[in-house]
């Protein structure tokens, strides 16, 4: 009984470690924009990291927007982990001031966009030292914008809630 228990055992594990590198290896799919856990990846039961301990920065060009205008957005590790790479990110653009979501980002190589809810992905889940993404505001509108999100070290390990900061020095290439 004990034999049999044990090579159970070995069999879930293994599924989950199957799962862990499968699951999801081009993207969030739409509705992680409105399940309970909001804009946060399912990923069992791994639940965001600490904030304090987040490698990666989210930076945007501007905070403010005018009709039709293009704001870059990167992901890159802080200096301090600058070889640290990540797998994987969801980011939204949001109002200021509703918090609605808002505009559309530009599709491009290794992303996937998700109109429904203002939102961009990856599109592969190989290790990625940066991304360089642009967002694009409505052609009927002006206001503040702000990015948030979740970005992905591995399948376990993430932080999301992360809020977007406003680039103060010019972006990394």
């Amino acid at each position: 009984m004990a034999n049999r228990h044990w090579n159970c055992n070995r069999a879930l594990l293994l599924l989950q470690l199957i799962a862990g590198i499968w699951a999801f290896p081009d993207g969030a799919p739409a509705d992680t924009c409105v399940k309970q856990r909001a804009n946060q990846p399912n990923h069992g039961k791994a639940r965001t990291q600490p904030a304090h301990t987040n490698p990666f920065e989210v930076v945007a060009s501007s905070q403010t927007y005018h009709p039709g205008q293009e704001v870059s957005v990167v992901i890159y590790a802080q200096e301090l982990h600058q070889s640290t790479t990540f797998r994987g990110f969801f980011l939204q653009a949001r109002d200021a001031n509703s918090n609605e979501w808002i505009g559309e980002w530009v599709q491009s190589e290794n992303t996937k966009t998700i109109p429904e809810c203002s939102a961009i992905t990856h599109s592969d889940n190989r290790d990625k030292l940066g991304a360089k993404l642009i967002w694009k505001a409505p052609q009927n509108k002006r206001g503040n914008v702000y990015f948030t999100g979740t970005v992905l070290k591995d399948y376990g390990n993430f932080w999301s809630d992360i809020v977007g900061k406003v680039q103060a020095q010019p972006l990394p290439q």
